[in-house]
């Protein structure tokens, strides 16, 4: 089969390699959409992890084998997997920090070499463990693109989930990429205010669309448009959805006294963050971290995108074969002033 390959240094290279052998309990999964996520493109832009690599965890495809012992699937199941699943058992998953689970560290999802979720491939290996619990079936009439999502969609709730917003609040989102802009999706379901900036004036505009009023935030006002909506306090909550330098102190300023700021892109070990400690000692508020997918929410997350509740496919911008996935990847590093998320298409030919 054919899989795009991280060789280190950056690189990523289309190549032949062997379709993955599945064992007992297992499922052969072939990929028909993988979504192009940041954490993928920071693990190549950095190196963040040894080569080689098949990177892509946001899969959606139809099954094409089941090993032995799998009674719930069946060759032609159209689904979604997660590549994390928590022990369910330990320390962390009794306190619900399932991120910090030791087993759901442990990836469950490759196409080959060290496992690292795999969907930048044609076929993909689905580990035991992520079979029993870790895989949505997608229901007809909702198309492969849209199913994509579920893993993002689940990791964005559970950072709203964190913040336990009522509809009298005032939400700051900085960025309004595709997470940001699913942040206002999500946000907006729950009644409060929404406030948002992006650089390109395209996101703004379907930040105003799902229910946003949205700023350029090159441009001043937006500040005292934050406290214009919340009678001067400032944001109730502050999602931090970018990680351009300076935006953890910028929603500390745009904060009132006892918020809280959720940092969700500020994933990499090498970035550092400047703030006053008084802001968050003297100021009482609440410095939060959301990272991955939280398993209690995966059937409210498969729900919310399988209903088309929320406007999914109109975050696609761009649609790219296998062999065209380094000009995919470049789309998604350096996006323009139409871009948004990139979708990853493993059987087309070209």
């Amino acid at each position: 089969m054919l899989a795009a390959v991280y060789q280190g240094e950056s690189r990523i290279s289309v190549e032949s390699v062997s379709t993955p052998v599945i064992g007992p309990g297992e499922l052969l999964l072939r990929v028909e959409s993988c979504g192009i996520c940041h954490t993928d493109l920071k693990k190549v832009e950095y190196n963040l992890l040894t080569p080689p690599r098949i990177y892509g965890h946001e899969t959606a495809g139809i099954v094409a084998q089941v090993g032995e012992g799998v009674t719930n699937f069946a060759p032609g199941d159209r689904v979604i997997v997660f590549h994390h699943i928590p022990c369910g058992k330990c320390f962390y998953c009794d306190h619900r920090l399932y991120a910090q689970c030791p087993a759901y560290k442990k990836v469950g999802v490759t196409a080959g070499y060290e496992p690292a979720g795999g969907g930048f491939s044609q076929y993909v290996r689905v580990m035991d463990w992520i079979v029993k619990r870790g895989v949505e079936r997608i229901p007809d009439g909702v198309s492969f693109d849209q199913a994509c999502w579920v893993e993002p969609v689940n990791t964005c709730l559970k950072g709203v989930e964190l913040l336990g917003l009522r509809a009298s609040d005032t939400v700051a989102i900085l960025g309004q990429g595709p997470i940001g802009l699913i942040f206002t999706m999500l946000v907006k379901r729950t009644g409060a205010t929404i406030l948002a900036t992006d650089t390109i004036l395209f996101r703004r505009g379907l930040s105003q669309l799902f229910g946003a009023k949205a700023f350029d935030p090159r441009v001043d006002g937006f500040a005292e448009a934050v406290r214009s909506a919340s009678e001067g306090r400032g944001a109730d909550a502050v999602i931090v959805a970018t990680n351009a330098k300076g935006l953890v102190d910028q929603a500390l300023h745009i904060s009132r006294p006892g918020a809280k700021i959720l940092l969700f892109a500020q994933t990499s070990a090498t970035e550092r963050i400047d703030i006053s400690g008084a802001d968050i000692c003297v100021g009482e508020r609440v410095l939060l971290g959301s990272y991955s997918a939280d398993v209690d929410l995966q059937a409210e997350s498969a729900r919310l995108v399988f209903s088309n509740e929320l406007p999914l496919e109109q975050l696609i911008s761009d649609r790219v074969s296998l062999a065209d996935i380094e000009r995919g990847i470049a789309i998604a590093q350096h996006p323009g002033e139409a871009s948004l998320k990139v979708v990853v298409h493993p059987q087309e030919s070209q």
